[in-house]
């Protein structure tokens, strides 16, 4: 069992063996959610379209030009993070 201490701002540090096995790196984005006395922390996907669409079995004209556009939006951010 692992026990972490929240900071003075509620931060925790989540041990490096179970981010390795979650792949959490620097920006990963989580979900938090309260299950009666415990909380529960999630992985959200890098890319929620691209997941979302990996229920179905083919990608429809609509669905890939979204997925191609926040691509590109996501390209547009980290070129102005970058320059």
């Amino acid at each position: 069992m692992n026990i972490v201490t929240a900071s003075s701002r509620g931060q925790i540090v989540i041990p490096k063996e179970i981010r390795n096995r979650f792949n959490i790196v620097a920006g990963k984005k989580l979900s938090i959610t309260a299950e009666g006395d415990h909380m529960l922390l999630t992985p959200l996907p890098d890319d929620p379209v691209d997941a979302f669409c990996g229920i179905f079995k083919e990608k429809s004209s609509l669905t890939r030009a979204l997925s191609e556009h926040r691509k590109k939006d996501k390209q547009r951010e980290e070129k102005k993070i970058i320059g």
